[in-house]
């Protein structure tokens, strides 16, 4: 199906649009609007005075993430990543060192999801693995389809949400299959990975169609509902309107973002609308004590007053450079591209106050902080930690 959808998107958008790309390969890929490639020729890096210094703490390598989106994560005893190969490592964050790696003998298509007792992937073919935080395995299930988005742990329990649009949620220790969720699956969706947030006894789980909801850990009952995009237009194209990216919370508050539709905030526990401001983004948003910051499909990134929705500051400085999820660093805000580039932004005014390289391939999954780290894993397989001075 993940095939399919991709063929037919392709030829969708050769029929419709024009690219200036020279090299044929790159000009295929842009033209998919599945792709995260960028669909026009992205902006020149800008010379600036560099005001703060950005460094690389350790660099390791655990191995490509081919045309999958894997997401590092964090747990009171390690960062656990994994790679399209099958390899899963636990890593020190201070100094870098593996702690454990092991090969899950399958190609992974998502993770991580973790907890302090729990580490889990998705494999090809629909296989969830559950491991321990000693690298043992604990347990497989078979899922209805594959996923690409990583599964989520917290409260005893795995959830899941494969591309067949079915959530599921499965004993943490066990494996068993405790409820499952069918949603309707729009005509077209992004080749994107919407993510699950854990928040105290319920799961926050962003979809395609623009719909974000909020479920009970332990039975799968419905909590809320909402509309972050709602799709318009009269093509199944110009009604793509996915929720992207991981569903971020702070206290009451969970904000995310849809393409061709708006970013939003909501309560996270009744579901009660607090602000919404229309943006396309097709990845997802962060939040801090002051701002949500977010990344429209431009390339244009954003900061806006986290309690009423103001926009405070906007940078369009890194036009279609595909970036990810812009996240608050060290009174920063730090956001990779697709030439592995790390771009720092001031938090007050959003002007650039540093950058890094690491190793030229893609940043595609949403940089991780850990203390005074940001993690960054790129596609070509380098788990880095930067600081910034």
């Amino acid at each position: 199906m993940r095939y399919a959808l991709t063929v037919l998107a392709l030829g969708l958008a050769l029929s419709l649009s024009g690219c200036t790309w020279n090299d044929p390969a790159t000009w295929l890929e842009s033209m998919n609007p599945f792709s995260r490639a960028p669909k026009n020729l992205p902006a020149d890096l800008v010379e600036f005075q560099q005001v703060k210094s950005a460094t690389a703490a350790w660099s390791l390598s655990i191995g490509s993430s081919d045309n999958f989106i894997f997401t590092p994560v964090a747990t009171h005893d390690g960062i656990y990543a994994a790679a399209e190969k099958g390899a899963i490592v636990r890593v020190d964050p201070e100094s870098g060192s593996e702690i454990w790696r092991i090969d899950a003998d399958v190609s992974l298509t998502a993770g991580v999801g973790a907890d302090d007792h729990t580490v889990v992937v998705a494999g090809k073919n629909g296989v969830l693995l559950a491991f321990d935080s000693d690298g043992k395995e604990k347990w497989k299930a078979q899922m209805s389809s594959e996923a690409l988005s990583a599964p989520a742990v917290g409260g005893g329990m795995v959830v899941v949400r494969t591309l067949d649009n079915h959530i599921a949620g499965y004993d943490a220790d066990s494996g068993e299959r405790k409820w499952l969720l069918t949603r309707r699956s729009p005509p077209l969706m992004l080749r994107s990975a919407p993510g699950i947030a854990i928040v105290g006894p319920t799961a926050v789980i962003a979809l395609p169609g623009g719909r974000m909801i909020s479920l009970m850990l332990a039975n799968g009952g419905m909590n809320w509902d909402v509309i972050v995009g709602d799709p318009r237009g009269t093509t199944d194209l110009e009604r793509i309107a996915d929720t992207s990216g991981m569903p971020a919370v702070l206290g009451r508050l969970v904000c995310a973002a849809s393409f061709q539709g708006r970013v939003a905030c909501y309560d996270v526990v009744s579901g009660g609308g607090v602000w919404a401001k229309e943006l396309s983004c097709d990845v997802g948003v962060s939040v801090d004590e002051d701002f949500v910051y977010a990344a429209d499909e431009t390339g244009a990134v954003y900061a806006f007053a986290n309690l009423r929705g103001q926009s405070v500051w906007r940078n369009e400085r890194l036009a279609y450079r595909a970036l990810t999820t812009p996240v608050s660093f060290e009174g920063t805000v730090a956001v990779g591209d697709f030439q592995g580039y790390v771009h720092f932004l001031s938090k007050d005014d959003g002007a650039f106050v540093s950058r890094i390289a690491t190793d030229g391939s893609a940043i595609k999954a949403t940089p991780l902080v850990v203390g005074n780290k940001l993690i960054i894993q790129t596609t070509g397989g380098r788990l880095q930690a930067l600081m910034i001075n």
